[in-house]
């Protein structure tokens, strides 16, 4: 079996989507952000997560241009063999489970964050990192948005990555919307957008609005495939899975967490010179509560 057809598969799947009947693309979206579980889960597990009948399954396959609906899962399946495995569970973690029910609750949410974490950052290619790190110390402006719970990611991305790169800044401010802020936007400025499912309009918008000026777009979110004619230069996609209701962001604050230590190692002697500046600026204005001396 030859390695790569998984990964040319998910590239054909892409290319398609746009001219894709919605059922066919609602299989195709589900196949590119979760390529694990298509590969593991026979056909109609696979079919009610994709909410289609087994039948549009087959005809997938048949639109790709495979015999049957094995052949097209099976380049998924067999490159299940070289995928990393996951840590394995700490002691702690069962010391907790014995704690009772809620003990159970916190062990599996702990697992959850750390697998999610796992599951992100291995998607992650240092060549493509490097990619969008230049994408933005390149950029006249770096515009960055999000909304609802996705905005407390955008937010922390944009309190410390500011101090190396001074050309960010967080839109909406204040009452304004995100496209109000982005109409003086120019060609070569980049937005970053933070958006997972359900996908928030207003960031959609924000996308196709920027896109449209030819600002450059970095998204990141939970799958390769936000919106079928969406097409931005980067995007860094997170695992979200959680035991819980809503997403776990685990996995996307850890993706700020490696672009931020990009950014502070590409910007040099200048990135560092304004980190200290900002410390220098916050112990003179007494920012930070320092306990009292004894006497």
């Amino acid at each position: 079996m030859d390695p790569t057809l998984k990964n040319r598969t998910i590239t054909a799947l892409k290319a398609q989507l746009p001219e894709l009947s919605p059922r066919l693309q609602q299989v195709a979206k589900y196949i590119i952000d979760h390529p694990s579980d298509f590969g593991l889960d026979p056909i109609r597990d696979t079919a009610r997560k994709c909410g289609v009948s087994t039948y549009t399954l087959v005809r997938m396959a048949e639109k790709m241009g495979f015999s049957g609906y094995d052949e097209l899962r099976d380049p998924f399946r067999n490159a299940l063999v070289s995928t990393t495995e996951y840590m394995a569970r700490p002691d702690w973690v069962d010391d907790m489970r014995d704690e009772g029910e809620l003990g159970i609750v916190l062990a599996e949410a702990s697992m959850n964050a750390m697998a999610i974490v796992q599951r992100t950052l291995e998607r992650q290619s240092p060549a493509q990192m490097k990619r969008v790190a230049a994408m933005l110390l390149g950029a006249g402006t770096v515009y960055l948005t999000a909304v609802r719970a996705s905005y407390a990611v955008a937010s922390y991305l944009n309190y410390v990555g500011r101090m190396a790169l001074p050309t960010l800044q967080l839109v909406p401010q204040q009452m304004n919307t995100a496209i109000d802020e982005l109409h003086n936007a120019r060609e070569g400025d980049v937005l970053i957008a933070i958006t997972f499912a359900p996908y928030s309009r207003e960031t959609v918008e924000a996308c196709r609005y920027a896109h449209a000026k030819g600002v450059r777009l970095i998204l990141i979110s939970d799958s390769d495939v936000v919106m079928p004619d969406l097409k931005p230069e980067e995007t860094l996609v997170v695992a979200t899975v959680s035991t819980h209701h809503f997403g776990c962001y685990a996995g996307a604050m850890a993706i700020c967490e490696n672009l931020l230590a990009l950014l502070v190692s590409l910007g040099g002697d200048a990135a560092r010179d304004r980190i200290t500046s900002y410390e220098n600026l916050r112990a003179q204005t007494n920012a930070y509560w320092v306990a009292p001396k004894k006497h």
